[in-house]
Formats: structure tokens, sequence, C-alpha cells
């Protein structure tokens, strides 16, 4: 009978594991970089590969981080609703390009409109581990003294535009 008992036990417990685990929502994974300064980086601007973009140029500006890529589905899902918050709300808004091929990744822009006050590559993906990235797309909303403030995994919503990213933007720049 113990023989039968203890893996059915197991099991059990696994499911139970599962099944919590089934009700977690990925984009709310919390981040350790909340409330802390914005990793420093400096990386070459998409287009212009002689230019360097560094966070420091943000100072004093409330900013948001988008790193996405053009084989990502739900990046190209997201990009409307950044391109509205940069256009319509006036955000500066950096796209890192993350481990993608630079003429993929301004071919898409192409294709899909940039609303980005820079794009800036990070071939190897150093910078995005310095960020915590888990995968693309990912936004990170950072204050005028560059502490980050918000983290996002995931394509944003219309909803969550407007009902996370906005208001707490709106609360920074006052």
């Amino acid at each position: 009978m113990n023989r039968f008992l203890l893996p059915l036990i197991g099991f059990i417990v696994l499911v139970g594991v599962l099944a919590y685990g089934l009700t977690l929502k990925p984009s709310e994974v919390p981040s350790p970089l909340i409330g802390k300064p914005a990793p420093d980086f400096t990386l070459p601007e998409l287009a212009s590969p002689d230019a360097t973009f560094s966070p420091e140029s943000m100072k004093g500006k409330v900013w948001l981080l988008n790193v996405w890529a053009s084989w990502c589905y739900p990046c190209l899902e997201e990009h409307p609703i950044i391109t509205d918050l940069a256009v319509s709300h006036g955000l500066p808004i950096v796209g890192l390009n993350y481990k993608d091929s630079p003429e993929d990744a301004i071919a898409w822009l192409k294709r899909n409109g940039n609303a980005f006050q820079h794009v800036i590559s990070d071939l190897k993906g150093s910078v995005g581990i310095d960020y915590g990235v888990y995968g693309v797309p990912e936004t990170y909303v950072i204050d005028r003294a560059g502490i980050i403030r918000y983290k996002h995994i995931g394509a944003i919503s219309f909803s969550q535009a407007r009902n996370e990213i906005l208001p707490l933007v709106r609360k920074l720049q006052e």
C-alpha cells in the first residue's frame, strides 16, 4: 500500500504546484531594479552605428526604455501602443533593439513606423542582462533622476498604457 501512496501524494503535490503556477501573471514578475538607478551603458544608434546613446543623455526627463526585436511577434502587437505613447502623449521612448540583426530591425521600423526618440542596438544582449530582461518585449519607466520606477514584461495593451504607465509618468513629471 505504501508503495502506491507515496507516488500518489507526490503527484498530487506536483499538480497543486503547477495549478498555482498557472494563476501567476508573468508580466508581474517583481524586478529587483525598481527604485534603483538604471544601469548605465553606451550603445550604438541602430541606423548610425558611429553615433552612440547613453541613458545619461535622458537625465532630467521621464522616459521609457522599450526592449524589442524584429523577430518578436508580441513586439509587433505592442508597437501601435508604443507609437501612441510617443506621438499622442509626447513621451520620450528609447527602443533597445535586442539580439537582432541591424538590417532586419531597420527594415522592421521602415515597415511599421518609428516613433522612438532613439533606437539603439544591443547585438550581444549585454545591456539586456544588466536590466534583467527575461524576453522581449519589456518596458521600463525611468524617472528624471535615472531611477527605474516600473517594469512591464510582455506586450503592453492600450488599457495598461492608459491605466498604469501614463498615470505613473504624469505623476513623475510633476
